[in-house]
């Protein structure tokens, strides 16, 4: 006897025509964007693991579809992804910004998952973006499961799985012990964490930070970078990285160099939208380049000399 195919679960989401889905999406940073307007997301949810499908089927119009014990769990989900619950009141943009934002508006997405996020953040810190992705890679396939549907993937390990294992387990990953030691001392804290949660899409962003902020190894720039991607925090500000100074003090100033705290000065009348300026001046390019190159991003990162 044939097995009888069960009906995907869907959904239809109305978005802004003149939504930037790409720049929305990649801002929560574990979906991934096949093109400019198609979306894969695979991930455990409190329901199970599951693989959300997006594709912009109209102008003012996207469909999804899911897979997996998580299916209705993501699809409740996209919306936020999309950025419905992105508040845009007080946001006046002016010079600059206001070209960039005329021509590009994005929301920002959340994906409601800081486990995801955190373990991005922290495989992150110091080290290249193309790195840190391989590690995050490596780690699904040797700790984690395939993900459901059709598109071959795999879902990172729950936090107790995590939290069970040796720092020199993770070496195959390419994670050095520092950083797996922290990784597992934020896996243990991740009931603590989640406790936090409101489970209604409210905004935890700043009772996340603040656990998260309490425990040896992250900062302030892995807790902004989490709370970014997970909570959609518009006003996260990452210091410490290397580059953002320069990128962002260009954009708003034309000053090819500058501090973190030449940086907070800048983003001040932004207050409560700075995260969204900081992407915009990332997506604009950075400031001219010259002097000492460095690559590297992280919570207690050194500029070189």
């Amino acid at each position: 006897m044939a097995a009888i195919l069960q009906p995907v679960p869907t959904r239809t989401i109305t978005i802004d025509a003149d939504l930037n889905v790409r720049s929305t999406v990649r801002g929560a940073k574990d979906p991934v964007m096949v093109g400019p307007t198609e979306l894969w997301w695979s991930t455990r949810t409190p329901d199970g693991t599951g693989t959300l499908s997006m594709r912009r089927a109209a102008d003012d119009r996207m469909e999804a579809e899911a897979w997996g014990d998580g299916a209705s769990w993501l699809l409740d989900q996209a919306p936020r992804l999309l950025g419905h619950e992105d508040d845009l009141s007080g946001f006046d943009p002016q010079g600059a910004v206001r070209s960039l934002w005329r021509r590009s508006p994005f929301k920002l997405g959340r994906t409601d998952r800081p486990w995801d996020a955190l373990v991005g953040a922290v495989l992150g810190q110091k080290v290249q973006v193309t790195k840190a992705v391989q590690s995050r890679r490596k780690m699904a396939r040797r700790f984690g499961e395939p993900a459901p549907g059709p598109r071959q993937g795999w879902i990172l390990p729950d936090a107790s799985t995590v939290a069970s294992l040796g720092y020199f387990e993770l070496h195959p990953a390419g994670v050095e012990r520092k950083r797996a030691e922290i990784l597992i001392r934020v896996a243990r804290e991740m009931p603590r964490i989640e406790s936090f949660l409101s489970g209604d899409g409210g905004d935890d962003a700043t009772l996340v930070d603040q656990r998260m902020q309490g425990i040896r190894g992250i900062g302030p720039w892995t807790a902004a970078m989490v709370t970014a991607a997970a909570f959609g925090n518009a006003d996260a500000v990452p210091v410490g990285d290397f580059h953002l100074p320069n990128t962002v003090a260009w954009m708003l100033a034309q000053e090819p160099r500058a501090t973190d705290e030449r940086m907070l000065e800048l983003l001040e009348p932004y207050a409560g939208h700075r995260w969204r300026v900081i992407r915009l001046a990332k997506a604009a390019g950075g400031a001219p380049k010259y002097g000492p190159r460095l690559s590297l991003e992280g919570d207690g990162l050194h500029r070189g000399r």
